[in-house]
């Protein structure tokens, strides 16, 4: 099919105008002999004025004829065809992007019944996926929905079409993404970082809770309902939970290839260093810290004073030995290390994976406290959170520890504080897929024909001075001095 250019004007052509040109010099060949020819007879004058007077005559009726059935102008196209910009009308509906799930019969039709009952409330199909099962199908869609139609009446909709099973959560721009891009590039991601494993996994399965299991572990890997187990290279396991939503066999492969990825490469730290320049003159470099800088992280800790492990650890700073090698696992977050010319480190940073939370940790060498040393960590760590999606990063300190508090202050983000028996938790919000999510009052919900229920997987936060709802991950408190 030849293509469509009546939008545009077509371009003269040398054989047109040649044309044109020799027609021009025909019809005054004619009409000199013409006259020629009547000027000299009998009557010729009289007969060329009548001539005049016929062909003006024509040319006014032909004008009179065009205008009176003048047609209107085509208006130009401003959206529609593919592979031609547009702008959409200033009045157009403001529409959503929605994800649904639904299971349907595994059978010929089913898809189609259900497509065309989302085409008849105007309802546009981005994208889809199918995840086969034992019985079965489930089918995900992304969808761009008409203002004014609820995501209960897209869900009826599905359901009189024959789906079961029905779940529905506004989409953001990661799921704009098509499904092999995206894995694509959290692969490519896991394979520069092992510490993006546990981050990768919640992009790829959407809101989880992914919680790594040190060897020995005699569970089973596999799809266990809204739990996922997968083994690790170590021998250890790595549980991934979803409420409310039960894993697929697809979803099982494609996490299971990540973890396998991440295995095959085994142990791995980015060469990421950087100068930090201290008020006193002297520099120090921060640099991703390893299992391998366990004997100088073990150094620093018997370097620093009771107090300082006491706020560090609040109130307790035994176990150290058996705390450490957690810490510095990629697989439970990423560390940064603070050190001198001569290499030996005087801080650490922990950016800790508490399932679906994440926690900051601080603890800085006593003789080099004062100096921007923690404040300018706990900037790189709540950088490196929101380069991972997080929504917030939470850390775990008492109130008399001023300069952790002072340090989250200077953040500039909105804080969330939480206080029980000593302990105070300060939240900062980040800009995270899920904070943009909520913020759009995206919280997902699960529909079924009998029955409507939603569930925000947002962890409610609690009033100061309730009990305080999160734990520390291996760091009871993230203090400075």
């Amino acid at each position: 099919m030849s293509p469509d250019t009546s939008d545009h004007p077509r371009r003269p052509h040398w054989r047109r105008d040649a044309v044109e040109l020799a027609a021009l010099f025909t019809a005054v060949a004619v009409a000199d002999t013409v006259a020629h020819l009547i000027g000299h007879g009998p009557d010729g004058p009289e007969l060329l004025a009548v001539s005049a007077v016929v062909l003006l005559a024509t040319a006014a009726f032909h004008a009179w004829w065009a205008h009176r059935h003048r047609r209107p102008a085509r208006p130009l196209r401003t959206a529609g065809r593919p592979g031609r910009p547009g702008t959409p009308p200033a009045d157009a509906p403001t529409t959503g992007v929605w994800r649904l799930r639904t299971t349907v019969r595994d059978a010929p039709g089913s898809l189609a019944a259900l497509c065309t009952a989302l085409a008849s409330h105007g309802v546009d199909i981005l994208s889809l996926q199918t995840h086969p099962l034992a019985e079965g199908t489930v089918d995900e869609f992304l969808l761009r929905v008409p203002a004014g139609l609820s995501p209960t009446e897209v869900t009826r909709a599905a359901d009189r079409a024959g789906g079961t099973d029905h779940w529905i959560e506004r989409a953001d721009a990661h799921d704009l993404v098509d499904a092999p891009t995206r894995v694509l590039a959290l692969a490519t991601r896991t394979a520069l970082d092992p510490a993006e494993l546990p981050p990768a996994l919640r992009r790829l399965l959407g809101r989880c809770t992914v919680r790594p299991h040190p060897a020995p572990v005699d569970d089973d890997e596999g799809v266990h309902g809204t739990v996922l187990r997968l083994r690790t290279r170590d021998g250890g396991l790595l549980t991934v939970e979803r409420p409310h939503l039960p894993f697929t066999p697809t979803e099982f492969a494609r996490a299971r290839a990540l973890v396998e990825l991440d295995g095959r490469l085994g142990p791995r730290v980015p060469e990421e260093r950087s100068v930090l320049e201290l008020g006193s003159g002297a520099a120090v470099t921060v640099r991703r810290a390893s299992p391998a800088d366990l004997a100088a992280a073990t150094a620093l800790h018997e370097r620093c004073s009771p107090r300082t492990l006491r706020q560090r650890y609040h109130g307790s700073s035994r176990d150290t030995d058996r705390r450490l090698p957690h810490l510095l696992h990629p697989a439970y977050g990423r560390t940064l290390a603070v050190c001198t010319a001569s290499g030996r480190i005087v801080a650490l940073g922990h950016l800790l994976w508490d399932g679906d939370e994440t926690e900051v940790a601080l603890l800085v060498e006593d003789a080099w406290q004062g100096r921007g040393i923690g404040g300018e960590l706990l900037g790189r760590l709540v950088r490196l959170a929101e380069e991972a999606g997080c929504r917030d990063v939470h850390a775990v300190t008492g109130p008399s520890n001023t300069a952790m508090i002072a340090a989250l202050r200077g953040l500039g983000r909105p804080l969330d504080y939480l206080a029980d028996d000593g302990v105070l938790v300060v939240t900062a919000a980040l800009g995270g897929p899920e904070a943009d999510r909520s913020a759009r009052g995206g919280s997902a919900q699960q529909e079924t024909p009998s029955s409507s229920s939603s569930a925000d997987s947002v962890p409610t936060r609690n009033a100061p001075g309730s009990n305080v709802s999160r734990k520390s991950t291996g760091a009871p408190d993230s203090s400075f001095s």
